[in-house]
């Protein structure tokens, strides 16, 4: 009779067979589920890149609308960067470095234009620059209009892409440590020497990131826009507006070439990023 504290062979065989089923299981979801988003998202972007005709796609590359709403995308999302750089820049500082009461708010509060609805903003926007309002009042003074302008739509472009721009560079700060600012100051630095020779070297990748963050946010950007500012027309505006007058066939190029901007930004943000990993 066989002894009972000896495992059969069969039995053992399919109980290894049981431990490995989590295992399969657990990877079998792993890549499926994967694929799955990878497909939901590539999928439909495909789907638009190859859509449009090459007639009909080298036609629109020669559209002067078309160039010239690209071109007011890219430069005033690059003008909205370039002022978060200027004013987010200490706020990120303040952030990372200080502790005092109202932070938790203080940071809510940056973050709020990422939740609340795109024409909201517009809304909020023109809710100021109104001339019964003491800053439209005060803007109005000065020769400056938000409703219709440039102006305006930096404006709105600052306004969404600033937490993406403020968040990254706090980040960035926060993983420079402060021990080597205190260096500084012993050595006889004074604070803003230390903030402009150590802090901002050490951590200029960062605001470079957070700026491609700014300016990608700031081009996709529509719903605030069209409140603001419907004319001039910004690239996601022009196309919005080809797809109600003509329907897919006109509005699928700026499509395509708002898909290709947007991608050469964040191929250029992963490689920014890749540098910064390898050297950290």
């Amino acid at each position: 009779m066989e002894s009972p504290s000896r495992e059969h062979p069969h039995g053992r065989g399919t109980l290894d067979a049981l431990r490995r089923f989590p295992g399969l299981f657990f990877h079998g979801w792993l890549f499926c589920s994967a694929g799955l988003v990878l497909l939901f998202i590539f999928g439909p972007l495909a789907k638009t890149i190859f859509s449009p005709t090459w007639e009909v796609f080298a036609e629109t590359l020669r559209d002067p609308d078309v160039l010239s709403s690209i071109w007011l995308s890219i430069s005033t999302s690059g003008m909205a960067a370039l002022i978060a750089l200027v004013l987010g820049t200490p706020l990120a500082y303040i952030l990372a470095r200080k502790q005092f009461r109202g932070k938790r708010l203080v940071e809510s509060l940056i973050d709020l234009p990422i939740m609340i609805p795109h024409p909201v903003v517009g809304i909020v926007l023109l809710s100021i620059a109104g001339r019964n309002h003491p800053i439209g009042a005060f803007l109005s003074s000065l020769g400056i209009k938000l409703m219709g302008t440039t102006t305006g739509i930096v404006a709105v472009l600052l306004f969404v892409g600033m937490p993406f721009y403020v968040n990254t560079v706090k980040a960035g700060m926060e993983s420079v440590s402060p021990r080597l600012e205190k260096v500084s100051r012993s050595l006889g630095a004074g604070p803003g020497a230390t903030f402009f020779r150590v802090t901002i070297p050490l951590s200029w990748r960062y605001l470079l990131v957070g700026m491609i963050m700014c300016m990608a946010r700031g081009i996709s950007e529509f719903g605030a826009i069209v409140i603001v500012a419907y004319h001039p027309m910004v690239a996601p505006v022009l196309m919005y507006e080809r797809f109600t007058a003509y329907g897919l066939k006109y509005s699928q190029p700026v499509a395509v070439i708002l898909i290709l901007v947007s991608m050469f930004f964040f191929l250029f943000l992963r490689g920014i990023s890749q540098v910064r990993g390898k050297t950290s």
